[in-house]
């Protein structure tokens, strides 16, 4: 492993109350998650990537929905709701459940939500407590900050999605190309 690379994985993971932060194993981005003490030990993950997108995942020993599978479910929390919102169906330590992403500000959403139900229709799936999400959040944002940001990430970040260069009239960028008549 590079020196960078160890010096980025260092102090993490990290413990934020009920909540774990850590480094995914892509090194693409981190993810903050919390196991419930219930029937089938229900795991909540929720994942920030470099460039900004997040992924939601909940787990569950109990639950029968396969891999690949789409379902819509609602998602309410304190702070804002999501019907019908697309999911797919995952497997993963010896837990089944869903993967589903959502536009850039649902971290900050679930931040300084308390709780989070989740429902299939008039079918509840889940109601869970997100008690001492906001600290876990800065923490996950701190985290993704610790990685850097890739070159294109970088310029994203900087507001210049466009390929327009941040100086466009330095020696560095190549010159245009004289017309021909």
């Amino acid at each position: 492993m590079p020196a960078g690379a160890a010096a980025e994985r260092s102090g993490w993971p990290q413990t934020v109350g009920e909540w774990t932060v850590a480094i995914g194993k892509d090194g693409d981005g981190c993810f903050l998650s919390r196991r419930y003490d219930r029937l089938g030990a229900t795991t909540l993950l929720l994942g920030l990537d470099r460039d900004g997108t997040n992924h939601l995942s909940v787990l569950n020993a109990n639950w029968t929905i396969q891999p690949r599978d789409r379902q819509a479910l609602d998602f309410r929390l304190s702070k804002g709701r999501y019907d019908r919102h697309f999911v797919v169906g995952i497997a993963a330590d010896g837990q089944q459940g869903f993967a589903t992403s959502f536009e850039w500000r649902f971290p900050a959403y679930f931040a300084t939500s308390a709780f989070l139900h989740i429902d299939r229709g008039r079918i509840p799936v889940e109601r869970l407590s997100l008690e001492g999400s906001g600290d876990a959040v800065a923490t996950l944002r701190r985290c993704v900050a610790a990685l850097g940001r890739t070159g294109a990430d970088a310029t994203k970040a900087a507001g210049a999605g466009t390929g327009i260069p941040r100086d466009p009239f330095a020696e560095s960028v190549s010159k245009p190309r004289r017309a021909r008549r």
